[in-house]
This record gives C-alpha cells, sequence and structure tokens, in this order.
C-alpha cells in the first residue's frame, strides 16, 4: 500500500491478527474497516463500539490541513474530530474502506480512551504502551 501523506510504500505490521498499514517514513497509520475496534476490543478497552460509531457518523471537520487520498480508492477522505480538546483530527473513507491517522495520532486516540475508562486494566497499558512505541510521531526538525 502506498502511503496518502508522503506517497512511500507501507509496511503491513500484524498485531494479535490485526494487519495495519505503517508508514515508517511520517509515522502514519491506516486501519481498514474494522481493524481499529478489533484492536480496541482485544485489549478489553469498553465502549469502543458506540465511540468508533461515533466517528463514522461524525460531520467533516474544519481544517486547513490538506485531504488525504484514501489508498484504496482513490477518493478524497473526509476530516474529523476523534474527542475534546485538543481533538485528534483524522482521516476517514467516504465509502469506508478505513481510517488513516498521521504520525502520533493513534496514541492520541488510546490515551483519550483510556482516559474515559472506569476501570483499570492491564491489557490497557500494554496496547497503550505498544502503540506509543510502534506509531511514534516523527520526530520535528528541533526536538533531538
Amino acid at each position: 500500500m502506498i502511503c496518502p501523506v508522503c506517497k512511500h510504500d507501507m509496511l503491513v505490521v500484524e498485531y494479535h491478527n490485526i494487519e495495519l498499514d505503517y508508514c515508517s517514513s511520517c509515522k502514519g497509520v491506516w486501519f481498514d474497516s474494522g481493524e481499529l475496534e478489533l484492536l480496541l476490543k482485544s485489549h478489553s478497552l469498553e465502549e469502543t463500539k458506540a465511540f468508533l460509531d461515533g466517528i463514522l457518523n461524525s460531520a467533516d471537520a474544519v481544517s486547513s490541513e490538506k485531504k488525504r487520498d484514501c489508498p484504496i480508492c482513490g477518493h478524497k477522505m473526509k476530516k474529523t474530530a476523534i474527542g475534546e480538546e485538543p481533538a485528534v483530527l483524522i482521516d476517514m473513507c467516504h465509502d469506508e474502506h478505513g481510517l488513516w491517522f498521521d504520525g502520533g495520532e493513534v496514541t492520541q486516540l488510546t490515551k483519550h480512551l483510556a482516559g474515559k475508562q472506569l476501570h483499570k486494566h492491564d491489557s490497557r497499558k500494554q496496547v497503550i504502551s505498544f502503540l506509543e512505541e510502534v506509531f511514534e510521531a516523527p520526530e520535528q526538525p528541533g526536538d533531538g
């Protein structure tokens, strides 16, 4: 698969029988339809179905960020904001092929979901640690 941001070939990362497409250049992540829900459910994160349904039914977010092309169908994806301030701005295929997260946004989402949980689970900590390690945000000039 070709990255919708930097046009590099993406790597397939398998975790708990879920295949994610990951760009090692810009650190973006593509979740095919249903993969994000499976990943969150595999770690007992509660209320994910209602949360993800809210994403699918959300209005377009106002953003100056360029719209990305879906790596499956090539159509422009809609921008949608997840969570409260600061919201995570992701790209979603109108034809429900999947969701695109820029580098660091998967970690922001899992932290947002984890903060909404009432009960602490070791599995939740494991998935957050995994996602933070693998899907870290790219270093910005001057960060080092």
